[in-house]
């Protein structure tokens, strides 16, 4: 008994074209005049897509980036904020340090109405000078500190009216764009249905040629029908009449020879 030969499966190249799938187009469940017709249709639904998609031109991508702007002004205020408060923190810090100080002083000159000798004398008068450096340091560092915040405060009042300004264009971007998408959501969702049934129809190596062409090209057309009768419907150079013939047969995949996208017969329009 003859073993049957197992078809092994070429894998699939992402840059995969007409061109290089010429050979194996007619190798389906599909004749190739229903495959061309489905292509089409699935160009045709793609390209309804596009121009939906074209209507809400930057706008996901602005209300993305004021998104994240916003994001990122809000850890800048919190992050001010917080530096505020550690500077009031240390303010505190630096007034119970002046508070300690004058007691130590007081402590120091109540014990010299106490000492036996100049020595004493002399030693006290140089801890009473050592804190009052220490206080004067302290008050320094007060009066530096508030300086960075009132610094920091009036940055942060910066960075909460960008917030607020930018919190406005967010909220009317997003209102500009929910517009749109309502008035095109249920075309939109009868052409994506379209497309999928015609995507499901389509083998899997002549869908990666049709992403590749579309998406390669400006106009995003791989599947284009006539211009003028007689010339490329996507780079508009004159097509041979013997190619016109096979075009019309709905029996070929006959590829432009100047652009390598798929042409077909004006009647499926």
């Amino acid at each position: 008994m003859a073993k049957k030969t197992k078809k092994i499966e070429t894998p699939i190249d992402q840059r995969e074209t007409f061109v290089s799938i010429q050979k194996s187009f007619a190798d389906s469940d599909l004749s190739v005049g229903e495959k061309l017709k489905t292509l089409y249709v699935l160009q045709q639904a793609d390209t309804a897509i596009d121009k939906i998609l074209q209507l809400r031109g930057e706008l996901p991508v602005e209300v993305e980036n004021l998104e994240s702007e916003i994001e990122d002004l809000k850890v800048k205020a919190e992050r001010l904020s917080e530096l505020v408060e550690e500077y009031t923190k240390s303010i505190s810090e630096n007034k119970l340090n002046i508070t300690e100080c004058d007691d130590q002083i007081e402590k120091y000159k109540a014990q010299l109405d106490k000492v036996a000798n100049s020595r004493e004398y002399d030693s006290l008068n140089k801890e009473i000078e050592n804190v009052g450096l220490l206080r004067q340091i302290a008050e320094k560092n007060i009066s530096e500190i508030k300086e960075r915040i009132f610094e920091k405060k009036n940055e942060l009042e910066v960075v909460k009216e960008k917030i607020a300004v930018r919190t406005e264009d967010l909220k009317a971007k997003k209102e500009e764009l929910s517009t749109i998408v309502e008035a095109t959501s249920k075309e939109e969702a009868l052409l994506r249905a379209n497309r999928d049934e015609c995507a499901a129809k389509i083998d899997a190596r002549t869908m990666s040629a049709y992403e590749h062409i579309r998406h390669s090209s400006d106009n995003h057309l791989a599947v284009v029908s006539l211009f003028n009768g007689d010339s490329c419907g996507g780079c508009f150079n004159t097509i041979a009449p013997q190619r016109l013939i096979d075009i019309a047969s709905n029996k070929k995949m006959i590829i432009c020879e100047y652009c390598g996208r798929i042409l077909v017969n004006p009647d499926f329009e």
